[in-house]
């Protein structure tokens, strides 16, 4: 037993270094350093295994580089869209009060500006998923799809059986999944289709089948484009729960965009920086892939995120959409953890006047992110702020809407996962239209919804309380 003061002073010192190295190497964001101290305080030992899996900051920052966007033409559109709006001579077909977003998403994320897009909007999984397989169904050159989650499900075998029908006609076809995503789908699965001419590739994949040790910078984006003409973006992932048929989740309510228009480019383009990250085997630049045809007039910027950029790119979307708004600003979101430059944005709009409306689910699909939403809701309903909880199933729509006139809608939630530690696109839209239907949604999700009051959340037990402040501690490692 002599050796237990030894030991103690070896994890004493220890944390003591691996602190140093969060606050002085690692350069976290001041929060997350003080939230893994915090934990390393409290439980020294597992704190640093903890770490190891949730903390440690992505190496090789530069995944995505400017070199391989110039080679897929985006540099050059990129420079003449950001002249032609610093000369005045940019033409826009709507809603020209909103170039200083389309300026900030140009410098920001290199996001081409369109405006020729028919955009259509899904918050239904069955009808979603049956125009994505009609649309696979009538493909002739190539399918390109990217799912964070892909179940071997009744859906998962749809979906799989026609990827495997195309592929034996002759179509190109590609799958690009999160390793961790998808670490309960079975090897089965994936054989079958690669046997069929499929060709897959897992992001950041791990060496030990069903563990990855890294939970951070997943790849959550969701994408689906058809011969260069059709793309999807949108919150759903494959699989039957996305259809409702969850017992612990029950009905689904998400949304989900179909593109057609030059936006198109702009998701292929992604799509295809992220494959030749994962694959061994690069898609280089083809006009076919690039097949898009003009067909409406939304303006649609396809926006991305992640820790392999210093900008948090979505957030400062949200931010300057936030703090544009005259009228209103809704927002649905399964995850409420807003750091403090985005709560203090939609503060600052509450406190101004703007009709603020927030819609969260009313059940967790993780606990400690639950109730941190809450805690944050409460703070928005002090600065004036509407909360509504949605009551009729999972509430998984990460949408935003100002003034009737833009939104957007993605993959992107509102909190530090998904502005810091995750991969993520959404697709900023400029028309009415648009707008005004995603108004329509979330005014009828208000019919399923209770509305959070002050006086109702100042009723919460004391129980709640606690795991609100201690959730709220570890918000920024969450």
């Amino acid at each position: 037993m002599e050796f237990i003061p030894y030991l103690l002073m070896a994890i004493i010192i220890f944390n003591i270094a691996l602190g140093l190295s969060i606050v002085f190497l690692e350069r976290k964001d001041a929060s997350a350093a003080w939230a893994w101290l915090m934990v390393l305080l409290f439980v020294p030992v597992a704190g640093f295994f903890l770490y190891l899996i949730f903390g440690r900051r992505l190496s090789g920052k530069r995944i995505f580089t400017w070199d391989a966007k110039a080679k897929l033409g985006v540099k050059k559109i990129v420079q003449s869209q950001l002249r032609a709006i610093e000369n005045d001579e940019f033409i826009f077909n709507q809603l020209e009060e909103y170039k200083d977003l389309y300026y900030l998403h140009l410098r920001n994320d290199d996001a081409i500006f369109t405006q020729d897009n028919d955009v259509e909007i899904f918050v239904h999984g069955s009808a979603k998923f049956q125009s994505l397989l009609d649309d696979m169904e009538k493909a002739k050159d190539h399918i390109h799809l990217l799912y964070y989650i892909i179940r071997n499900d009744e859906l998962g075998q749809r979906i799989a059986d026609v990827l495997i029908k195309k592929a034996q006609e002759g179509v190109e076809v590609r799958v690009l999944y999160d390793a961790l995503g998808t670490r309960y789908l079975r090897p089965k699965y994936l054989r079958k289709l690669r046997k069929s001419g499929v060709e897959l590739a897992a992001f950041f994949p791990s060496f030990i089948p069903k563990i990855n040790f890294k939970v951070n910078y997943r790849n959550h984006r969701k994408l689906a484009i058809i011969d260069g003409e059709v793309g999807y973006i949108g919150g759903f992932n494959i699989g039957d729960e996305y259809l409702g048929k969850s017992k612990k989740f029950g009905y689904w309510r998400d949304t989900h965009l179909r593109i057609s228009g030059t936006a198109v480019q702009s998701m292929q383009t992604r799509f295809i920086l992220d494959w030749n990250q994962a694959s061994r085997h690069d898609i280089l630049y083809d006009e076919r892939y690039y097949a898009s045809k003009s067909s409406g007039k939304a303006g649609v910027q396809i926006v991305s995120s992640g820790p392999d950029s210093d900008w948090e790119q979505i957030k400062n979307g949200y931010i300057k959409m936030i703090l544009s708004a005259k009228e209103y600003v809704f927002i649905q979101t399964p995850y409420f953890i807003p750091d403090e430059s985005l709560r203090d944005a939609i503060r600052i709009a509450s406190l101004s006047g703007v009709d603020v409306k927030i819609m969260v689910p009313n059940k967790p699909d993780h606990p400690f992110v639950y109730w941190a939403t809450l805690s944050y809701c409460g703070d928005m309903l002090e600065a004036g702020a509407e909360v509504y909880i949605y009551q009729k199933g999972f509430l998984h729509s990460k949408t935003i809407v100002v003034d009737g006139k833009i939104a957007s809608v993605g993959t992107a939630n509102i909190d530090v996962r998904s502005f810091r530690l995750n991969f993520e696109v959404n697709a900023f839209l400029y028309d009415r239209s648009l707008a005004s239907q995603l108004v329509s949604a979330f005014n009828h999700d208000i019919i399923e919804s209770t509305q959070m009051t002050q006086k109702l959340y100042n009723k919460r037990s004391i129980g709640i309380r606690i795991k609100e402040s201690i959730s709220r501690l570890l918000s920024p490692i969450l």
